[in-house]
């Protein structure tokens, strides 16, 4: 019996995506033959039946409808898919035509842009506003939706085809192989982040808890994974910011395989956000994978967020404004370890139990089935 033929298709996100590479495209590759294709993939990036296409990248939107757009088209159609996963919006047309051609039509919703459209720096004008409102409201009459939060149901009602919500826990096998975890006692206290850095996500905050905590403990080092979404000028307008530049070591977007080994020391890990746009209805995937490296975490005082970490008793909720509050909790991991490395080991158990991919595999294998053996909107 011939394997079905997966397309997972973004032009967005990078060839290294977690959720995507590390996460659906080996669950998918156990059970049918996956093609991945996102820009700047490389054939042998990773060891295993998955095939990838590699595509042109582009940062504004209209260069990737124009130059990124139709080397895409060329390279995939040929392959011709049983069903295609989008990742980002803007390849809602391609994927009618992919529809047209047969295929099934997966689209995966990661944020909701409803809200979000108030804080994004490019691809933000009126007209780009209409067109993903258009193109969005036509995907839920044709296409079958996978969500990453529950709360993006509350503005995608009355889907015409059944959806999945599928959340980004952390994969524990993974965190394990890249991440082993060890608990130091701190002379020179290491911090760790992963994610978007922004000023919407307290970088500002932060810089103010850390120029506190240097004084009492100036060789600290803060591990800063993730692409920088604001100018030099505004951080070097920050009080204290030039005192702990030196501390603050900046990655830029790593590879989730080489950026883990940096948490193994680390005293916690921040995840901080501001309640604008959808973040206050968002877990941010950081969350989890802190918790299965048994870091302790400090996150926003939302009640998403309390539900979790409170419960699990795995690190502190505090105001995303508050930077006393911030400097106070740092301090007092630096200065209790023991108490630290037990809310990493509650962190780690509430993943292992609640917060795992393994959960989440199931339910995106169960969902795929259904659309394969759906007779209808295909």
């Amino acid at each position: 019996m011939n394997r079905q033929r997966i397309l997972l298709l973004s032009v967005v996100h990078p060839a290294t995506d977690p959720r995507i590479l590390y996460k659906i495209a080996p669950s998918l590759a156990i059970h049918h033959e996956v093609f991945c294709a996102l820009p700047n993939a490389r054939s042998n990036q990773q060891k295993s039946n998955i095939a990838f296409i590699n595509l042109p990248y582009f940062r504004q939107l209209l260069s990737r409808l124009l130059f990124c757009h139709p080397v895409m088209l060329w390279k995939c159609l040929r392959i011709r898919p049983d069903l295609v996963h989008i990742f980002v919006p803007e390849l809602i047309p391609a994927a009618f035509l992919f529809k047209w051609l047969g295929a099934k039509i997966i689209y995966e919703v990661q944020e909701n842009l409803y809200k979000k459209f108030s804080i994004k720096q490019f691809n933000n004008g009126l007209v780009f506003r209409a067109i993903f409102r258009l193109f969005d409201h036509l995907a839920r009459k044709s296409f079958f939706c996978v969500f990453t939060e529950d709360a993006y149901l509350q503005e995608y009602e009355n889907l015409a085809l059944p959806y999945a919500v599928i959340h980004n826990y952390a994969s524990i096998p993974f965190m394990d192989e890249y991440g082993a975890r060890e608990f130091p006692v701190n002379e020179k206290p290491e911090f760790f982040y992963a994610g978007v850095i922004s000023m919407e996500r307290c970088f500002d905050v932060l810089v103010t808890a850390l120029s506190k905590l240097k004084t009492r403990y100036p060789d600290f080092r803060m591990h800063l994974f993730g692409p920088v979404r604001f100018q030099p000028g505004e951080a070097a307008s920050l009080p204290g910011y030039a005192e702990i530049r030196p501390n603050l070591i900046f990655y830029g977007y790593t590879d989730q395989k080489r950026l883990l080994s940096y948490a193994k020391n680390a005293v916690a890990g921040i995840a901080l956000l501001k309640p604008v746009a959808d973040y206050p209805d968002s877990y941010t995937t950081k969350l989890f994978d802190y918790m299965a490296l048994k870091l302790p975490v400090i996150a926003s005082d939302f009640l998403l967020y309390r539900h979790v970490v409170e419960q699990s008793e795995c690190g502190f909720c505090i105001s995303p404004y508050d930077a006393g509050i911030l400097y106070q909790k740092l301090l007092w991991l630096i200065q209790n370890p023991e108490k630290g490395a037990v809310m990493g080991r509650n962190g780690r158990k509430a993943a292992e139990i609640h917060y795992n991919w393994k959960q989440e595999e199931a339910i995106l294998l169960s969902f795929y089935k259904t659309i394969l053996e759906h007779s209808g909107g295909s």
